[in-house]
């Protein structure tokens, strides 16, 4: 059973603005909408994407996304607006995602998409507009109450995208709606079947969609300066400091990575750690991925922040479980966790995400480094 569709200070009859990527899920969420009794305005937006060549314009992020939004508005009986979003999605996006690569990191762009670009600008044209509130296609579910709203897992495990969501001004929790929270993605296609929807049965976009050749390494060809030390050759080396290879620009390598690491190893060996400063990639063997901690740095909270001995689940990357974790120690601009079992494979830059024992998302940020050993104070 789906939860009633109401926010704060809005209520069916008032204009709620619907983000409508020319997906599945964002046409159900807004069609969910309608049904509710919400005047509805769909909103698509514009990024670097639309300037791609070829069959990119057939993703979600391209020019056929735009066309079917506009289509399954129509078919709503709702509005339908394009803003052009170019130039910040260029700013807060693909220029951020540039610099972590140039810094030996891997970069998560839909967080810094859904922070910056979707919600904080859709809320700003909404209310130009004259919208109460703001909603999307996410698969998250949001409690509004009178101690303040709190964003959840979606109740479909496979689906759940709270992680991409830990950036969200918190100011704005209060404001949105997610519809599709607690529905199964079968569902939702059940639906738009139901509904005689255009997008029913398109196919899901699993491609960085201002990357229209597939391979970041090209865009970052291009927008970086020529030479620049994050494409030129340099050592791969081993743990002890062995020189066993060399590669051709260390931007192409993230921690966990196996493959391009070359011959000559009778063990498997794994990225272990990339330093920007030597342009060396250093590579070991499978365990030396295991880490007992993390810090976390770039810090959002959407809900107070756990203290010191604090026990918390933590989600270290998409696709990943939740794991068991326990706040050391927490400052105004980092934050150490120490994990109850060794976890593998952390990666500075992609995001830290920390989840109450409920599953409610807390806040996160983006991981600085790796703590080879745990602190078994915190997990006492």
């Amino acid at each position: 059973m789906i939860a009633p569709l109401e926010v704060p200070g809005a209520r069916p009859g008032d204009r709620v603005l619907a983000a409508m990527s020319g997906g599945v899920d964002s046409s159900v969420a807004a069609a969910l909408l309608v049904d509710a009794g919400y005047e509805v305005v769909g909103v698509t937006m514009k990024t670097f994407c639309y300037t791609g060549t070829g069959d990119h314009g057939k993703s979600c992020c391209g020019l056929d996304g735009i066309a079917d939004a506009r289509r399954v508005a129509d078919r709503l009986g709702i509005a339908h607006y394009v803003f052009d979003v170019e130039d910040d999605f260029t700013r807060d996006v693909i220029d951020d995602f540039v610099r972590e690569y140039a810094r030996g990191r891997t970069p998560n762009p839909c967080v810094r998409c859904n922070a910056y670009t979707k919600f904080r600008d859709l809320m700003a044209r909404g209310l130009q507009l004259d919208c109460r509130a703001i909603a999307s296609g996410h698969y998250v579910r949001i409690e509004h109450g009178p101690e303040g709203s709190r964003l959840f897992r979606g109740a479909d495990a496979r689906k759940d995208q709270a992680y991409f969501l830990w950036g969200l001004p918190p100011e704005l929790l209060p404001r949105l709606l997610f519809p599709l929270g607690h529905l199964t993605k079968p569902e939702v296609r059940e639906r738009a079947r139901a509904l005689g929807l255009v997008t029913a049965d398109k196919p899901e976009s699993q491609e960085i969609c201002f990357v229209p050749t597939g391979d970041y390494r090209d865009l970052l060809k291009k927008r970086l300066t020529p030479r620049h030390a994050a494409l030129e050759p340099g050592p791969i080396v081993t743990l002890d400091g062995e020189v066993v290879g060399e590669h051709e620009g260390y931007a192409g390598f993230t921690v966990g990575q196996r493959r391009g690491l070359g011959g000559g190893s009778a063990d498997p060996r794994f990225v272990v750690e990339v330093r920007p400063d030597t342009r060396e990639v250093v590579v070991g063997p499978r365990e030396a991925l295991d880490s007992g901690g993390l810090v976390v740095e770039d810090l959002n909270w959407l809900a107070t922040p756990p203290g010191p001995g604090d026990a918390v689940r933590v989600q270290i990357r998409h696709r990943a479980p939740g794991v068991d974790a326990a706040v050391v120690e927490r400052k105004e601009e980092a934050l150490v966790l120490a994990f109850r079992e060794p976890q593998r494979a952390v990666t500075p830059g992609q995001s830290a995400v920390v989840f109450a024992v409920d599953d409610a998302v807390l806040g996160g940020g983006r991981i600085a480094r790796a703590r080879r050993a745990a602190s078994t104070d915190a997990l006492n």
